[in-house]
């Protein structure tokens, strides 16, 4: 099986004291570093990973399910430049090395919608001063909902947060998926649906620290 033979190769392992550089985990040493948090079945990281090979990506899911059906994709694609945390992705932020990363994916996340849970959202002021940390200078983080409530809720995080600066010039900006971006199933069903996927953003102003 993948994920007791092809795991264990891939599964990135928090160090007991210090701080993860993050290029250090590929055999290769990547022209960057992506992190996608919450990658679900695994297809949008895989699709970067095949049309990005120069570049080292992290992808974070604690679904088994979700990181099943990934490695899957990895063998078939012949994928090397991938690497698994099967963790809450937040304890892996708070181990890699400051202004490490390149460009942070955190697509389609549960919304929480009712509002005794919205303090288990992933995007959340202090997610975002730890992403601001292993951020580089000009890094971009790339945000995606189908859920206007929580659009909104991001938009005001981010925006008012100090490290990042909102990319949006005009409604186009966020009402329709930015250069380079890649579907993730998530979205085709939730456009299938009839629901509205609103996209978001963000670059990191100065270099990380700490």
């Amino acid at each position: 099986m993948l994920i007791t033979e092809l795991l264990p190769r891939l599964e990135v392992r928090l160090p007991e004291r210090g701080k993860l550089d993050p290029a250090s985990l590929f055999d290769t040493a990547p022209r960057a570093v992506w992190l996608e948090i919450g990658f679900g079945g695994g297809e949008h990281l895989a699709a970067q990973a095949e049309a990005h090979r120069d570049l080292g990506l992290i992808g974070c899911e604690v679904f088994e399910n979700g990181v099943a059906r990934l490695l899957g994709q990895i063998a078939r694609r012949r994928l090397s430049n991938i690497r698994l945390f099967t963790d809450d992705g937040r304890r892996l932020v708070e181990a890699l090395t400051a202004a490490s990363v390149e460009r942070v994916f955190i697509l389609f996340p549960d919304p929480w919608p009712k509002q005794r849970h919205h303090k288990r959202r992933i995007l959340s002021t202090g997610t975002l001063d730890a992403l601001a940390r292993i951020m580089a200078e000009g890094a971009e983080l790339w945000l995606a909902t189908d859920d206007g409530g929580y659009f909104a809720w991001m938009v005001e995080r981010v925006t008012n947060h100090p490290e990042f600066v909102w990319l949006a010039r005009r409604p186009a900006d966020w009402r329709q998926p930015p250069a380079g971006w890649l579907p993730t199933r998530y979205e085709e069903k939730a456009v299938a649906a009839g629901r509205v996927p609103f996209y978001l953003r963000a670059r990191r102003r100065g270099g990380g620290a700490g």
